[in-house]
């Protein structure tokens, strides 16, 4: 059996209206005003009668008696910290908060002794179990999800409590330090790999720009020295042009001299003075020549010279 103390925390815990409202007001008194969001749970020689909202309340002195009072406000709870382990074997210390909400002050009242203690229980039980579901570095990424999970599976056991689980937040969360530094070590190896990538990636991008520009640098030059040649060709073929037009007609002028009055004398004459400045010039330097025979006989050389022009002239005007 239990003790008389015992009993009375049970029944103290079971009637929460006691906590509230003094024995008078909840047994004796036959007028009651229920505050705004506040259900008083009324019961008739012990057992359920009705449930009076916010307002007036009117009942039969000693028979009818408030039993509960349930609060239709947003509730906080506060889940103690507690030991976890997560799929890859990691025990961790975790807390959090939940947010619930009484739906129905009479399930709230019957359906479980503690309802308070009955939700932070199952709060414990379902965070421990989802936990159990996820490797350590899932609980950070997937924290959300997390409490997501947690927050439809409390609401799936505590329908029957007359209760609905609003949101469920997880407040801290302690690895071992092992681990942490571990971790730590991670972390800053990932920050020194992306550094390496990022600064390779920068060098690969400066190398094809320079390669990149030097490509189109000899395109350029190649271009330029391409038009150079083709300027410096188009002036020696015009400058080519314009020589033999002008050594053309310089003969035509020739011709024309030749064949008129004293042309012959005048081309002999010619003929002789450039062969003496020839020979002029060749005496003043050092060099070895094979000469004709009769280098000395100049008026052999310009009749013979005189020769080959008159055949030209005359092939010409039979032409």
């Amino acid at each position: 059996m239990l003790s008389s103390n015992r009993l009375v925390q049970k029944c103290l815990k079971r009637n929460n209206a006691s906590k509230t409202l003094s024995w008078f007001s909840r047994v004796a008194f036959p007028v009651n005003f229920v505050p705004q969001q506040e259900i008083y749970v009324i019961e008739r020689f012990g057992k359920f009668a009705r449930s009076a909202p916010g307002g007036p309340m009117f009942k039969v002195p000693v028979i009818e008696r408030v039993a509960y009072v349930q609060v239709l406000k947003e509730l906080v709870i506060t889940v103690d910290n507690q030991k976890a382990i997560t799929k890859d074997n990691v025990t961790i210390d975790i807390d959090g908060v939940l947010y619930i909400k009484i739906k129905d002050a009479e399930k709230a009242s019957y359906g479980v002794d503690d309802s308070e203690f009955a939700i932070k229980q199952l709060a414990q039980t379902t965070m421990r179990s989802e936990i159990g579901k996820l490797t350590l570095d899932g609980l950070f990424s997937e924290r959300e999800e997390l409490n997501s999970r947690i927050c439809t599976s409390i609401n799936g056991a505590s329908q029957e409590w007359g209760m609905s689980a609003l949101r469920y937040e997880i407040k801290d969360i302690e690895i071992p330090s092992e681990i942490r530094h571990a971790m730590q070590r991670q972390v800053e190896a990932e920050r020194t790999k992306r550094a390496e990538i990022l600064r390779s990636e920068g060098l690969r991008e400066s190398a094809i720009n320079e390669a990149e520009g030097q490509r189109q640098a000899r395109i350029l030059q190649s271009e330029a020295q391409r038009m150079e040649l083709i300027n410096e060709a188009e002036g020696e073929r015009q400058a080519a042009i314009l020589r033999a037009e002008a050594k053309a007609k310089a003969i035509e002028v020739v011709a024309e001299r030749l064949s008129g009055e004293n042309g012959r004398q005048a081309a002999d004459y010619d003929l002789a003075a450039q062969y003496i400045e020839a020979f002029s010039e060749l005496a003043q330097e050092g060099n070895t020549l094979i000469l004709p025979a009769d280098v000395g006989n100049i008026p052999s050389t310009v009749a013979s010279a005189m020769t080959t022009l008159e055949k030209i002239s005359s092939a010409r005007n039979q032409k």
